[in-house]
């Protein structure tokens, strides 16, 4: 069972996340401050969560005694530009509060599983390889061989794919079997970052280039410097945005927001996206010029109901970390269970496997993993309950396009979120999902 430390001087805050890591299978130990925190010893822990500010010393001090241990820095939204330097620092990663339960999941879970990947692996032998990616379809084959090319050369590299297929773990793949897997990997969801405030998120900016600019801040791209840069749902990225990244790709320079000045940087672009490019460029939503950049060497990423032979060894993969995390005996699937796993078309791909294992743990009384447990059922009856629904969803789909579309000339994205009443997360979901983009700025 993993062993987390919170650090977190506000005692609600601090007793909701514990609560929260304790549900989902983890062991949490807790301090108020950064002095409380240091009369633990740093190695019992898998990882240490802590705030960016509290009381006395702040949470990077934690940083310089950590040693091996992985730490994630909360940080609030106003000072969200400090944490470029919180990773050269040594933070693994940052998370802006308030934050949503999935999201801070999703991160510890990726943390902990590279820590121990190897150990936690174990069960998959014969299907997971120097990549890190489980998988022997043909198509992961032939995309393993591709990983191995081109990861050693500095080509810009554009993923595709669904949503939930694993395209950050491709990434992360290309960096490590890079020369430059000795430097930062810095992680970017376009789609996460306000629009407003992308810009001097990515490139930085010089005190005074707008108001609440009370100094100076590095970009993401510099603190990628020497290393990978990997830019997730860049279809998202603004026109504005874009050119300043072309010349980054062009010039191997950047100039921060209010700066006259260019700086050289030396970074690996990855780039990955769910959508069609080409088509948003002969569309106007994406620069041509820029996706002629990106798309030097383009990897695709089958989805999960094209890799047949790869589910099944996927699933007890995942069935098999999330009984170690939990610190419970292992467990089997029936061969009902099996069947509706292999027969289920996964629409949410790997990320919707590993969210149906986590339920049927969580819910299961003995040792075997069923069908009703993971909430899956046969193509059949999906289909047959898809149509039953297809009525309340297409109301559904009509009244949100309809809103979003008379609304979102005069409303920001926050906006539209709360009237809505849905997060910016799943407002941004929604329009994925619908094929309703949000028009540029030229």
């Amino acid at each position: 069972m993993p062993h987390i430390l919170i650090v977190e001087d506000e005692q609600i805050i601090r007793l909701a996340l514990k609560r929260l890591l304790v549900k989902h299978g983890y062991q949490v130990s807790e301090a108020g401050s950064v002095a409380q925190a240091q009369q633990f010893e740093a190695s019992q822990f898998d990882l240490i969560i802590t705030d960016l500010r509290l009381p006395g010393e702040p949470g990077t001090e934690i940083l310089k005694t950590a040693g091996a241990v992985p730490v994630l820095i909360m940080t609030s939204y106003a000072s969200l530009r400090s944490a470029v330097d919180i990773m050269k620092m040594g933070a693994v990663d940052y998370i802006a509060k308030p934050f949503e339960h999935d999201e801070m999941l999703q991160a510890i879970e990726r943390i902990v599983n590279q820590k121990s990947l190897s150990a936690q692996a174990q069960p998959a032998e014969d299907v997971e390889n120097d990549t890190g990616i489980i998988g022997k379809s043909p198509g992961m084959l032939a995309l393993f061989n591709k990983i191995r090319k081109v990861a050693p050369t500095d080509s810009n590299v554009l993923i595709q794919g669904e949503s939930g297929t694993g395209k950050e773990l491709v990434a992360q793949a290309l960096h490590k079997l890079s020369k430059r897997n000795q430097g930062p990997m810095i992680c970017v969801n376009c789609a996460a970052i306000p629009e407003t405030l992308i810009e001097s998120e990515l490139f930085g900016h010089e005190k005074g280039a707008f108001t609440g600019a009370v100094s100076a801040r590095t970009g993401l791209v510099e603190a990628a410097n020497g290393g990978t840069l990997f830019l997730d749902e860049i279809g998202e990225l603004p026109l504005e945005a874009q050119a300043r990244l072309l010349r980054v790709l062009q010039e191997s320079e950047i100039r921060r927001v209010g700066s006259v000045q260019s700086q050289k940087v030396d970074v690996r672009l990855i780039a990955a996206t769910h959508r069609d490019l080409k088509t948003l460029a002969q569309e106007g939503q994406f620069r041509e010029d820029l996706y002629y950049r990106l798309n030097v060497i383009a990897l695709k990423l089958p989805a999960l109901r094209e890799r047949e032979g790869d589910i099944y060894e996927i699933a007890k993969v995942l069935l098999a970390r999330r009984c170690k995390r939990m610190g419970i005996e292992p467990m089997q699937f029936t061969d009902s269970a099996k069947h509706a796993l292999l027969n289920y078309p996964w629409p949410g791909n790997v990320r919707e496997l590993e969210n149906a294992i986590e339920r049927a743990v969580i819910l299961c009384d003995d040792a075997k993993i069923t069908a009703d447990l993971m909430g899956i059922e046969d193509s059949l009856e999906i289909n047959q309950a898809t149509e039953s629904n297809a009525q309340q969803d297409a109301s559904l789909q009509e009244y949100f396009t309809q809103y979003v579309l008379q609304h979102q000339d005069s409303m920001n994205e926050t906006e539209l979120a709360k009237n809505l009443g849905v997060s910016r997360k799943c407002l941004w979901e929604r329009r994925q999902r619908f094929g309703i983009t949000r028009p540029k700025k030229s």
